[in-house]
């Protein structure tokens, strides 16, 4: 059961991250709040859902700093990949042993960002004290509730 809690909580802060991160990427910076969603919002929500002390805001501050140097690259390789997949799709002609290759290549990149990502957050998660990691828990848990009741809707239908 424990384990599972872990297993949720390391989710969701990967969740965290990575949409972070992808938005860093896409998103133009004067529609962010601060440095990305590195910044002030997504830490000001946890900071208040957590109540997580000033210490451990500069810790996990911290922490992300120190891996966007890590993650920036995997990023660019996906978003490469995919552009070359759009270029592949929209040039008239379907080349399959190409489109395998650039898949292929963003599968190899996801798996790296995969790694990348449960190592970051193993490293937020200790900073988090057990009344805190409990309580992330449960907001995963129902966050990932919710997500699966969303994806088991229906369709609409026109």
């Amino acid at each position: 059961m424990k384990s599972s809690r872990i297993t949720a909580v390391v989710t969701v802060l990967a969740i965290t991250l990575a949409a972070a991160l992808a938005l860093s990427q896409t998103v133009k910076p004067a529609h962010m709040h601060g440095d990305g969603m590195f910044g002030e919002h997504m830490m000001g929500f946890f900071a208040d859902y957590l109540n997580l002390t000033d210490a451990q805001q500069t810790q996990i501050k911290q922490i992300m700093d120190k891996e966007k140097s890590t993650i920036h690259p995997l990023f660019q390789q996906m978003g490469q990949s995919h552009q070359a997949m759009r270029q592949l799709v929209q040039s008239g002609t379907f080349d399959e042993a190409k489109a395998r290759e650039i898949a292929t290549q963003q599968a190899q990149t996801m798996i790296e960002m995969e790694v990348q990502k449960a190592r970051i957050e193993s490293e937020m998660f200790q900073v988090l004290t057990p009344d805190q990691k409990s309580k992330m828990v449960d907001f995963m848990n129902r966050r990932q509730e919710r997500f699966m009741k969303h994806s088991q809707e229906p369709p609409a239908q026109n």
